[in-house]
């Protein structure tokens, strides 16, 4: 639930930075956001054992990181930014990891759909 969350925030900010210039705080904070989630969306493409995923979020992490930022060109940037918000799109439905079981549904395989 908090990658998907985090996937929609990060979607909100680089609609943000494609069409509004932010100052230098707000540049940082949102490329803060854009990597946070671009790292959560690597640990669960892991976990769904999705590497292609993980390598591609890996790469927007590398990209808008705060701490080494990458100078771009603002044309090359705006192309990189529509793609990195595709890729958020798109995973929102490429990238699900399978819910964990609870102790029964451990315990009594064919009870899976019980709560506790």
């Amino acid at each position: 639930m908090m990658t998907k969350m985090m996937k929609w925030v990060s979607i909100g900010a680089l609609t943000a930075a494609f069409f509004w210039r932010p100052s230098a705080s707000y540049g940082i904070l949102l490329q803060f956001v854009v990597c946070v989630a671009a790292l959560l969306v690597v640990a669960q493409a892991w976990r769904a054992r999705k590497q292609i995923w993980a390598v591609a979020f890996l790469s927007i992490a590398v990209l808008f990181n705060p701490v080494v930022p990458v100078a771009l060109p603002r044309g090359m940037f705006l192309w990189l930014d529509v793609a990195c918000l595709a890729t958020f799109l798109i995973s929102l439905a490429a990238v699900k990891t399978t819910p964990l079981l609870s102790v029964s549904g451990i315990i009594h395989p064919n009870r899976l759909n019980e709560s506790l």
